[in-house]
């Protein structure tokens, strides 16, 4: 390891997670942190006052404090594209300028969403939302988590480029009562742009008079929405400085403002805002997102753990692995540093995950006994988000808190080795006041802080994704010049399903 600080930190010595409590009586006080409307619970982790030392002097010598001012501050963290990261912006927390400039979008957006509610367009009960990454999982997320029954439309947001997922949402949908939101950073992605067409296309067919009347923008290239056909009334522009998996605070999360109220996205904004100045202000021994970087770091760089399992023991969670998958692994699956040098160890894990005692069912018996130690992480709520018998709730809280305890404490079977298990496995639990706007925006801001502050300890540009590309390339060269070549495996593969096209 060419980094002094991390080399130190794999010398340490591995705490035994079955005894921890109890060697540290204070241990509970010190590895828990309660911040606004979520309470961060590391304590059953494998991390020490020895291991949060170390991992400040790493963070020093990687600059963290300059590096966190700079991403603030509008500087060009985006080195590899010369580009700021300004998603705080859009929550209020950045430089003057570009926060002037978000709220000017914010009351683009919130004019035209009083104009559809006024019905200037049309009688409007569906909105079908049409992106793909980022452009479609952030507010996949939030209008699942906070619509319910209380949303104000009907809303389908359609990402795969196979034609059956436009195909099923568009079969429940009026199109005479249809709205389109197109989002594309470019305004040329692929698999959106064909979607968004075969989308007008259902229109013409249905005899809609004026489809293009009837599709909203988001983007950061405006003026390839007008070139496209729709009019600049209803492009709503965002910043080129947004990242799109960290864009659902702008124009992107139109479908969720519109769908659940604007104070409710106002809301969202708000709570992400008061994480970005608990990352921006408070004491790195105090810093959840910090603090919870330390934690991955270890199990990545010390422990080598390839994978992190993350749990949403509440429904309304559910797409929140989705989520955090684009997030971390397009954020930190890289292999050099800023500089272009290769990365002296491994960088993120694969993220994974599911949802609450489905899982439990289904993938805990590796976790549980199985040879890969994989880091879990607790998601959940002390409110639930339905009118039913408490017991439902209640039995969703003791399922999760009681897995975290068997994964720490284990269970000895000398007897019946199979019925054993050896415990000592890490756990985290993030446990939200309730799944509200607010608390949904704070824990959203949590994981991107978290990420970067891990790109920062690991060297690494965590904004840009040239890994997506290649593929794409290949795809449309494929397209335009047909299959030449490539492996035998590809032409045999193309000439199975196209007859050589």
């Amino acid at each position: 390891m060419s980094s002094p600080a991390l080399a130190a930190l794999a010398a340490l010595p591995q705490a035994d997670l079955k005894s921890i409590f109890t060697t540290d009586p204070d241990r509970l006080s010190k590895f828990t942190l309660a911040q606004g409307p979520i309470r961060f619970d590391w304590s059953k982790t494998h991390l020490t006052d020895a291991l949060v030392d170390g991992f400040l002097k790493l963070a020093e010598e990687k600059g963290f404090a300059a590096q966190r001012d700079a991403l603030f501050a509008g500087e060009a963290v985006n080195n590899t594209e010369g580009r700021a990261a300004e998603h705080p912006a859009e929550r209020g927390e950045g430089k003057a300028d570009s926060v002037g400039r978000a709220k000017m979008f914010h009351a683009r957006m919130r004019a035209l969403i009083d104009a559809i509610e006024g019905e200037a367009l049309a009688p409007i009960r569906h909105i079908l939302h049409i992106g793909i990454g980022g452009s479609a999982l952030g507010p996949d997320l939030i209008v699942d988590a906070l619509g319910g029954d209380g949303a104000r439309y009907d809303v389908a947001i359609v990402s795969n480029v196979d034609g059956t997922a436009l195909e099923r949402a568009i079969s429940r949908f009026d199109p005479e009562a249809t709205l389109i939101a197109v989002a594309s950073k470019t305004f040329t992605t692929t698999e959106t742009m064909l979607n968004a067409a075969s989308a007008i296309n259902w229109m013409v067919e249905a005899g809609v008079e004026d489809p293009y009347g009837r599709v909203i923008a988001l983007t950061a290239s405006p003026e390839k929405a007008i070139e496209w056909g729709v009019d600049e009334t209803r492009v709503l522009p965002f910043a080129e400085s947004v990242g799109g998996r960290y864009s659902l605070w702008s124009s992107i999360g139109f479908p969720a403002a519109l769908a659940l109220g604007w104070d409710a996205f106002e809301s969202l904004l708000e709570g992400a805002a008061a994480m970005d100045r608990h990352f921006r202000l408070s004491d790195p021994k105090e810093n959840a997102p910090l603090i919870a970087a330390f934690v991955d770091q270890y199990y990545v760089r010390v422990l080598a753990c390839q994978t992190r399992a993350l749990f949403a023991y509440d429904e309304r969670l559910r797409l929140l692995p989705s989520y955090l998958q684009q997030l971390e692994m397009e954020s930190n699956g890289k292999s050099v540093t800023r500089n272009g040098k290769p990365v002296d160890g491994p960088t993120a894990a694969i993220t994974w995950g599911g949802v609450g005692t489905d899982a439990q069912h289904a993938v805990f018996q590796l976790l549980h006994q199985g040879t890969i130690l994989t880091p879990v992480e607790f998601v959940a709520s002390i409110e639930p988000g339905h009118a039913l018998d408490p017991a439902h709730h209640r039995a969703l809280l003791v399922n999760c808190f009681a897995q975290g305890a068997a994964l720490l404490r284990g269970k000895d079977n000398d007897a019946d080795p199979a019925r054993a298990y050896p415990g000592n496995r890490p756990s985290t639990t993030i446990l939200l006041d309730d799944v509200t706007p607010e608390a949904l925006g704070a824990l959203i801001a949590f994981y991107e802080h978290r990420t970067f502050a891990n790109a920062v300890l690991m060297g690494i540009n965590p904004f840009d994704q040239f890994g997506v590309e290649l593929g794409k390339e290949i795809a449309r060269s494929i397209e335009a010049e047909g299959p030449k070549g490539f492996d035998p495996s590809t032409m045999a593969l193309i000439d199975l399903a196209f007859g050589g096209m």
